[in-house]
């Protein structure tokens, strides 16, 4: 297994995957993410290759796409509300569902850390959807904590 950054080469394998945690989102919450969508494009994917403050990177096993880690570096100002501070957001990171329990979310992820430490960021932080548990356990076991819970209260017509 390679950890490195994602290239143009990488993008059918990136949408693969992509497919999958669309399917992981709708599934989970279908009155949010609806069924057979992705997160990304084609398009999208090559404007994201050329944004160096947005990096993807690439498990690569076998010569191919086994996951992938994209990442957003947020330089935030101080407010008058707020310390100033740089951030490494993991966007999203996936395994492809043949390839789990074989270390390769922990490779990325250690590896989005030691990147977000290379930067100077203070902190390493994602969201996780509710109902998410596998998620949610794994990143607990990395050494995340919450740092704030958004709540809903579902409004019906």
């Amino acid at each position: 297994m390679q950890i490195r950054n994602a290239t143009k080469n990488d993008i059918p394998g990136i949408l693969h995957l992509l497919k999958q945690v669309g399917k992981v989102h709708s599934d989970l919450r279908p009155d949010i993410f609806p069924a057979g969508t992705l997160k990304y494009d084609e398009a999208a994917l090559l404007q994201l290759l050329k944004d160096t403050s947005r990096p993807i990177f690439i498990a690569e096993l076998d010569g191919e796409v086994a996951g992938y880690c994209f990442c957003v570096h947020k330089v935030i100002g101080d407010t008058s509300v707020s310390v100033g501070r740089q951030e490494l957001y993991i966007d999203d990171l996936c395994v492809d569902e043949n390839h789990r329990r074989m270390g390769l979310a922990k490779a990325l992820y250690h590896h989005a850390l030691a990147y977000a430490k290379s930067l100077g960021c203070t902190a390493l932080n994602l969201n996780v959807w509710c109902g998410n548990d596998g998620a949610m356990r794994f990143y607990q076991q990395m050494g995340m904590r919450p740092r704030n819970i958004m709540l809903e209260v579902p409004l019906e017509e």
